[in-house]
């Protein structure tokens, strides 16, 4: 297969990835990491969902995203894992720090003369709050979702239809969940004009977004990198401004998923050590999730 040319960013920020569910769409994550090198890589929560975490399905596609993020760090790549809800379990392990992998509940940075406020979001969700079985409830219909939308999309794809998102339709047609977005942005927006930072950068929702927010006390941008179950997106900063990538726009990945993969040669280097770091992290999901 023909060498990837690697577009070189600052910061890359990914959420909602959910390892470990059905809906997960770990090959094409896999195929867009495998197009960049950023010097930072801000994973805001919800990468390894814990709460649905079965030790029976955690396909090699999925372990793959794992290994070639901490194929990055051995790059040189800064990785930022920020807790998210599905995740809460690393929580515990806020602060921990091993080489250039850092586990935070929340991240500031300075940004070329600006501050950039970085967390899931879910501290804004009231059943996460107050109800969070149902917010569980909620996680494995939706997982449950995702798999009927997999077997329709198969059949539409056998009599020639495009795909389509019967979640995503959902959420966008029900008027309680728009004014939950809504009311999320216009938060997260209010809280960082309060402290003064010029961007507040959430997931959580799975809704991608770019847009500034203002009121009566100032201004500042908005931003929510999606989710790598409907949306596949992320953020990107580079010369700086920030961007929102789209995986369905982009010709290169496109292509990348059209080649035949050779990937022996990608991680050998700290192969073993980042493999027994994997192992031990799983089992100790495995564990928690059997808490549940």
């Amino acid at each position: 297969m023909k060498k990837i040319k690697k577009r070189h960013l600052d910061y890359v920020v990914i959420s909602d990835v959910h390892l470990g569910t059905y809906g997960c769409k770990a090959k094409e994550l896999h195929n867009y990491l495998k197009t960049i090198q950023p010097k930072v890589l801000i994973l805001n929560g919800d990468i390894i969902d814990i709460w649905q975490f079965s030790k029976h399905y955690f396909p090699k596609s999925h372990m793959n995203v794992i290994k070639h993020i901490t194929g990055m760090l051995s790059k040189k790549t800064r990785v930022y894992y920020i807790t998210g809800n599905h995740d809460e379990m690393l929580r515990k392990f806020k602060g921990f720090h091993l080489g250039s992998f850092t586990i935070l509940n929340k991240l500031i940075l300075e940004l070329d003369g600006k501050k950039a406020w970085i967390f899931h979001g879910d501290v804004f969700d009231i059943t996460m709050k107050h109800s969070k079985w149902l917010a569980k409830l909620g996680g494995i219909g939706y997982d449950t979702l995702i798999i009927i939308n997999t077997f329709i999309n198969w059949i539409c794809n056998l009599f020639g239809y495009g795909k389509l998102s019967l979640s995503k339709k959902i959420k966008n047609s029900v008027k309680s969940a728009i004014k939950f977005v809504n009311n999320f942005e216009e938060t997260a927006a209010e809280i960082a004009i309060e402290n003064e930072y010029d961007y507040v950068i959430c997931g959580h929702i799975h809704q991608p977004e770019m847009k500034e927010i203002s009121n009566e006390k100032g201004k500042t941008m908005y931003l929510n990198s999606g989710d790598w179950v409907e949306n596949l997106t992320a953020l990107e900063y580079q010369n700086n401004a920030w961007s929102l990538y789209e995986y369905a726009k982009d010709p290169l990945v496109k292509a990348l998923s059209e080649s035949k993969p050779t990937e022996k040669k990608l991680f050998k280097k700290k192969q073993k050590e980042n493999d027994f770091m994997i192992d031990e992290l799983l089992k100790e999901f495995a564990i928690q999730a059997s808490k549940r």
